[in-house]
């Protein structure tokens, strides 16, 4: 039995990506940034303790939950290989050629055999509203519900740029701490976190959609 789209989006909580903000269905926010690794192995044992000494202090010092996502993805090596017969096309040198071919033709066969994972890591950023008294005055319940749609949405966004202000101030904290250690970051953008929700949905798709944290690979 086919299950519709409609059926399936109920199970996702999100209500829209809005300049680069999740916004959950229940008025909750959260924000997602992708953080690179560190090499501890080339680090002395000296800097190895000093580095899981800061993180561990960095994270008894939040005051607030996150959650560190670690994605697997299998490694696109087309714009590598095409990269190589460009610079094959340009070689003059009859040898240098042939060798390169063959290095083009070694690497298609391997990556066709062996699937060439790489990790993704990310940290998901919440903000969630304080549960705020629903009672109502007299006056209230009588004009509360009579609100323009214009008034109503004025109130929506004034709302959402509240919390995105707070929201803002802990992905700060957290880049922050981050870069104490080490680690380098980025917030994703609205194009960035819906792929990586697309891609969340669809790990066998391996097509590059719009590129992910250039942070990643500097």
């Amino acid at each position: 039995m086919a299950i519709s789209a409609t059926a399936t989006q109920e199970f996702v909580p999100i209500k829209e990506v809005r300049e680069g903000t999740i916004v959950l269905k229940d008025g909750g926010l959260r924000a997602i940034i992708a953080v690179s690794s560190v090499n501890l192995a080339l680090k002395s044992s000296d800097e190895q303790i000093a580095t899981i000494n800061q993180f561990q202090s960095f994270l008894n010092s939040i005051d607030f939950p996150i959650q560190i996502v670690i994605q697997s993805r299998r490694l696109d090596i087309r714009p590598y290989l095409l990269m190589l017969e460009g610079k094959m096309k340009d070689q003059h040198e009859p040898l240098l050629k042939l060798q390169t071919a063959g290095y083009i033709s070694f690497i298609r066969e391997f990556t066709e055999q062996v699937a060439i994972m790489r990790k993704y890591f990310y940290v998901v950023i919440p903000y969630e509203e304080a549960a705020i008294s629903t009672k109502k005055g007299f006056l209230g319940g009588i004009f509360g519900n009579k609100q323009s749609g214009q008034t109503k949405q004025m109130a929506e966004n004034a709302s959402f740029e509240e919390k995105r202000t707070q929201l803002d101030e802990r992905v700060s904290v957290i880049a922050n701490g981050l870069g104490s250690v080490g680690a380098r970051t980025e917030r994703l953008q609205t194009e960035e976190v819906i792929e990586l929700f697309y891609k969340t949905f669809n790990p066998g798709d391996i097509q590059p959609a719009v590129k992910l944290a250039e942070v990643v690979n500097q």
